[in-house]
């Protein structure tokens, strides 16, 4: 089986790191991008496993990068764990998401959660 893929969209570049090391260490081949538009272009070429979702990034919301996840077919198996400091607007975005995590985030908890999330487990 191929490895999973996960896609981390933060702009965070300190937490974009982490999130790369601790995906990996769960067996997941990462890439990262630090834009919303960037992000969408990306999810225009690639069906993830996994995607780490900030809410706050520049040109378009993790908002509207989810609700294009969420309409499009090919991306109808891609995971998406929220990562956001903001609590309120996550709450609301819990129903479309598979996964709500509130920063700061132990590097532990993701790991294991993103585990938790893999095709092949």
């Amino acid at each position: 089986m191929t490895t999973p893929r996960a896609l981390i969209i933060e702009d965070d570049i300190a937490l974009a790191e982490i999130f790369t090391l601790v995906l990996q260490e769960a067996g997941y081949d990462t890439e990262t991008v630090n834009d919303g538009a960037l992000a969408m272009e990306r999810l225009l070429a690639v069906a993830p496993e996994l995607v780490t979702l900030d809410l706050n990034l520049p040109h378009l919301s993790g908002r509207d990068i989810l609700q294009n996840i969420r309409a499009d077919e090919r991306l109808a198996h891609t995971k998406v764990m929220l990562v956001t400091a903001n609590a309120v607007i996550a709450e609301t975005l819990r129903e479309a998401s598979d996964l709500v995590l509130v920063k700061p985030v132990s590097p532990a908890q993701l790991r294991d959660l993103a585990k938790r999330l893999r095709p092949d487990t």
